[in-house]
């Protein structure tokens, strides 16, 4: 298999379906792709009924391109990622993965254009970040939810309204930012830069105002971009969290526990907005984004300094500061079911407090009109003896 039957191959897997996110090849199964969260199988020719391992190593072979560093990284650590571009037609962020010392390959479709805030129906949170001049900002959630494309939207607009120089470390760079009021260097991890660290603290020293942190990953990268939060750098980055509550406890867990009083104080001092997102299934058809809101106030900093206790809890205060932007995933999934774009078991279903969503629910059932149980035939008991009732006595 050569490089030019790998690009018919993806050629035809794109085409296959609309709205084609990501390229699954793994042994045992035919070509696949994902369209709006569901793997499909696609008829290809030539005709692949199972993909056999030796098909799936030449295929990542090529996607290697003979580069000396993505091999050794993929035989030491049993996993790379890459950049692949398809001619002129799509840009692909790759995962390589061994199993059983065989290979299965994701690749995952990045958009060519930049989406807008508005264009993505962001909360306006979205707008105030980027007003922030220096900070951290985390915006979480699992893989796949469009943490990366959130963020572009965020540059893209400050690329709009600042004359400022923003650095991106990026693996790989997914939206390729032009020159517009703003000056990017976008810098890819293992081509520009060995280490998410190595590569922040060189940016340092490029007299950035903006610097995008593709994720941090270990406690070396959280150090050094808390000490660029607090030398007047705007820091944007990603993790992996379900909520976001969890993102202090999980940067904490990176540092020991002598350490944990300080590093709390930079991040009550750093911190501005902690945004995490979901995917959800929309009503006919398709994937809507929810979103759970955490900004910064004298209430947030004296729990992220003290920690969350009873009525101080970071959900609690998300729920006071919606008059802020500010928003619970819990109220975000209301909103979405009241204008009718999920339904009620997909509001359930990612909930993060049922019983929230649930009197939610009945309380616009209610101003509908319609029944909140399914309990029906009740009636108040008219024949009811009074004289069977025994009676106290004086």
């Amino acid at each position: 298999m050569r490089k030019e039957e790998v690009d018919y191959m993806l050629n035809q897997m794109l085409d296959s379906n609309k709205n084609v996110s990501d390229i699954n090849l793994t042994i045992g199964k035919p070509p696949q792709v994902e369209t709006f969260g569901e793997l499909m199988p696609v008829d290809i020719k030539p005709k692949f009924n199972k993909l056999t391992p030796y098909q799936t190593e030449v295929f990542a072979l090529n996607l290697i391109n003979r580069d000396r560093r993505l091999t050794e990284v993929l035989l030491r650590e049993g996993s790379c990622d890459l950049s692949y571009r398809l001619s002129t037609k799509a840009r692909f962020r790759v995962n390589i993965a061994s199993r059983s010392e065989n290979y299965s390959i994701v690749m995952r479709k990045l958009e060519s254009k930049i989406p807008t805030i508005k264009e993505l129906n962001l909360p306006d949170a979205f707008y105030q970040i980027a007003q922030v001049k220096n900070g951290i900002v985390f915006v979480t959630g699992a893989t796949g939810v469009g943490k990366t494309t959130s963020i572009a939207a965020v540059l893209d607009e400050i690329n709009e309204k600042k004359s400022v120089h923003v650095v991106t470390l990026e693996d790989p760079v997914e939206y390729q930012h032009s020159h517009k009021k703003s000056t990017f260097n976008q810098r890819e991890l293992g081509t520009d830069f060995d280490t998410f660290a190595h590569g922040l603290r060189a940016a340092l020293r490029q007299a950035p105002k903006v610097i995008l942190v593709g994720e941090m990953r270990d406690r070396e990268s959280v150090e050094i971009g808390l000490s660029a939060a607090e030398t007047g750098h705007l820091v944007l980055t990603s993790l992996h969290t379900i909520d976001a509550g969890q993102v202090i406890s999980r940067l904490l867990s990176m540092f020991s526990t002598e350490e944990e009083n300080q590093v709390r104080i930079r991040l009550a001092d750093t911190v501005r907005w902690i945004v995490c997102q979901r995917l959800l299934p929309k009503v006919g058809g398709g994937r809507i984004a929810a979103f759970e809101v955490l900004g910064s106030n004298l209430r947030v900093k004296d729990a992220v300094l003290h920690g969350e206790s009873e009525g101080k809890s970071f959900y609690e205060m998300m729920q006071a500061g919606k008059a802020f932007g500010m928003s619970t995933f819990d109220d975000y999934i209301i909103d979405l079911y009241e204008s009718g774009l999920i339904t009620e078991e997909t509001a359930l279903a990612y909930a993060s407090r049922r019983g929230v969503i649930g009197r939610g629910i009945d309380s616009i059932k209610s101003a509908r009109g319609e029944a909140t149980t399914n309990i029906g035939g009740l009636e108040l008991d008219q024949e009811y003896e009074r004289t069977n009732v025994p009676r106290y006595r004086k």
